[in-house]
């Protein structure tokens, strides 16, 4: 049976290149900002690039902020990519305080610009970085990274980062400046990767095809 996945489509994000990667992993995608196709979907991404404040804006003017808090009452799998991970949390610091989709509780906050030893690093950080478990979670069975290893890595370009309240809620970390930044969080069956799996390779194709088992 060929899995399918709605990818929203507000026009926040590498659309294109999520849709192909899912299409890689043996997909039927749709691509849509309507509403009621989102809730009947099977699964669904929510991509993101560019600020907060602004990608909030745009779902409340297409109306889709209901519908997506919606998905996680139909317990409809929901993916959050990159900026749209960071919508799923409450709220964001990025130019001034954002109210978000409120389905993980916690913040968006800046990622350090300095490291643990006072040294100034690049902001945004871009690049390639390992995965590891969080402290709180002992393993990746039945997460997003069930089929990923620890040390495995994958693309990230952000300058902002997920701080879930609670610390169960992050399933996978990496390290920018000695500073633990949360790579992928979840919460039942809405999650989130901070990083890119459409520009990760093998590792974001098999973190895909995971979702799509969902």
């Amino acid at each position: 049976m060929i899995p399918e996945v709605v990818v929203i489509d507000y026009g926040v994000g590498n659309l294109h290149s999520v849709q192909r990667a899912l299409e890689h992993c043996g997909a039927k995608v749709l691509l849509t900002s309507d509403p009621e196709r989102i809730l009947a979907a099977n699964r669904v991404i929510l991509p993101g690039v560019g600020a907060f404040e602004n990608a909030m804006q745009v779902l409340k003017n297409l109306d889709l902020v209901t519908a997506i808090r919606e998905l996680p009452k139909r317990e409809i799998p929901l993916l959050g990519i990159c900026l749209g991970m960071q919508l799923l949390l409450d709220e964001s610091e990025e130019f001034g305080v954002t109210s978000g989709l409120g389905l993980i509780p916690g913040r968006v906050v800046p990622v350090p610009s300095y490291t643990k030893l006072g040294v100034p690093q690049k902001i945004p950080h871009i690049g390639w970085s390992a995965l590891m478990p969080s402290e709180e979670v002992s393993g990746w069975q039945n997460t997003l990274l069930q089929d990923v290893k620890s040390s495995e890595a994958v693309y990230f370009i952000h300058s902002y980062m997920a701080s879930p309240n609670t610390h169960v809620h992050r399933i996978a970390e990496c390290m920018y400046g000695e500073h633990k930044i949360a790579a992928v969080i979840g919460f039942e069956k809405v999650m989130g990767c901070q990083f890119h799996p459409e520009k990760s390779g093998e590792v974001g194709l098999k973190i895909l095809k995971r979702f799509l088992q969902l």
